[in-house]
Formats: C-alpha cells, sequence, structure tokens
C-alpha cells in the first residue's frame, strides 16, 4: 500500500524538528499526550475535524493592523486554516486586541510583492477571487466554492491593486441594497468567509475536509502551539527518556 500524501495546499510537511531530532506527528502526540487534559484533545481534535485549506483568505495591503486581525479572528472561528497577507511597505497602524490568539492557531504566509503571492497560489491550483466593484464583476453567491479558492480583500482606502485585478481569475461583490457601495474590509470579509461556510456545507456537507494524515499532523501541531514554550517541552520530556 502506497503511503498517504499530502495535498500540497496543506502548510504542514509532517515532520517536527527539535534540534537535532525529527518526530512525526504521532510521536509528538505520544509525547504531549500526558501534558494535555482530555478536555483540551478534545478541544483540539473537534476542532481539525471542522478546518480546511482549500479556501485562504488573501489580504493585500491592509493598513490598519486592526482589521487584518479581525479578518484573521473571522477566517479561524469559521475553520480556514491558512491565510496570505500582502504587504507592500505601507506604514501599517497596530491593534493588539482583537485576535483574541486567532492568529496563533493558523498559518499565515507573508508577501512583499502581490506577483509572488499571485504565482505561488495559481501554482498551488487555487482561483483567485478579488473583491472589487467593476464592470465584470460578479455577485459572490455566482461562485462555486467547491472549488479550491483564494478570496482577495483589499485595503481601507483604495482596495485591491490594478494588479491584483490583472492576475484574479474573476472580481466579485458581495450586492447591497443602499446607497453606500463598499462595507469596511472586516465586515467585508467576515461576510464572504460566512457566505463560503455555508455554500460548503450546503454542497459538500462540512467545511473540514483534511485527509486523516493531515489532521494528525494538524493536532501535533495545535498541541504543540497550546504550550508556552513547546520546544523546550519537548527537549525536556526526550532528555529524561534518553
Amino acid at each position: 500500500m502506497s503511503e498517504p500524501t499530502l495535498s500540497p495546499r496543506f502548510p504542514h510537511t509532517g515532520l517536527f524538528e527539535f534540534g537535532d531530532q525529527r518526530l512525526t506527528a504521532q510521536e509528538v502526540l505520544n509525547l504531549l499526550g500526558e501534558y494535555l487534559t482530555p478536555e483540551r484533545q478534545e478541544r483540539i481534535r473537534k476542532t481539525v475535524e471542522g478546518r480546511t485549506c482549500e479556501i485562504v483568505p488573501v489580504l493585500e495591503n491592509i493598513y490598519d493592523r486592526g482589521n487584518v486581525s479581525a479578518v484573521l479572528r473571522s477566517a479561524e472561528a469559521m475553520g480556514y486554516q491558512c491565510a496570505h497577507v500582502i504587504e507592500l511597505g505601507e506604514k501599517f497602524k497596530s491593534a493588539n486586541r482583537v485576535t483574541q490568539g486567532a492568529d496563533k492557531w493558523l498559518n499565515v504566509r507573508r508577501w512583499r510583492s502581490t506577483k509572488e503571492c499571485t504565482r505561488e497560489l495559481k501554482r498551488l491550483g487555487y482561483q483567485i477571487l478579488a473583491t472589487h466593484l467593476d464592470a465584470r464583476a460578479r455577485p459572490i453567491s455566482e461562485m462555486d466554492f467547491t472549488r479550491p479558492t483564494a478570496i482577495v480583500f483589499g485595503n481601507e482606502k483604495d482596495g485591491i491593486s490594478q494588479e491584483m485585478i490583472d492576475e484574479a481569475d474573476q472580481t466579485i461583490i458581495i450586492p447591497m441594497q443602499g446607497f453606500v457601495q463598499s462595507f469596511n474590509i472586516s465586515v467585508a470579509a467576515a461576510i464572504s468567509l460566512y457566505h463560503i461556510f455555508m455554500e460548503r456545507q450546503r454542497h459538500l456537507g462540512k467545511q473540514g475536509d483534511l485527509s486523516e494524515i493531515e489532521k494528525t499532523i494538524l493536532r501535533a501541531d495545535f498541541s504543540l502551539r497550546s504550550s508556552d514554550n513547546p520546544e523546550r517541552l519537548i527537549e525536556e520530556i526526550l532528555s529524561r527518556r534518553n
């Protein structure tokens, strides 16, 4: 029987390095089992069951860190494991009280250019949908979110860049009924991510879609992240066993 393979969109290799030690996910779980309460282990298991890497939010040149944090918090709450943040050299306002630890549980990749990010997203097989009000934009309700999808949100002032518009497979909008033409970035992201969550529930019957081996790896990763100093803890456990 062939070894199970990982999706190219899954953010882990399956091996965890601690100094000169390389451990598998199952070895990590075995080592940490007695250090996590049964309640914590069950919380990790349930969270992993709801995770997906097939849909990723992309934030392009967001000025306010509070907005970045709010989007990441919404993404984590609805089961999205990965996110991409494109930082084009702007000075950001800082905000520290919004994520409530959400970024600790996500795999966030940061980019210095739009092109580098979109090139990687396309290599991984994502369709790129960019929120933008233009002549060719289609309502979000018309999109297929059973496909691997990167959904892009632009900055508070100008929206997405022209380069992102050119790179996107489709621009999309959230239909609105009032006089205003756009939502705040964090609100737009929350509405969009919830819409995608419900669409995937409707068409797939679930949000989470990781393979069993991917679930094991993510459980190990979350178990490590549950410790304030996981490297030190693992090294202490290994030293006692040697």
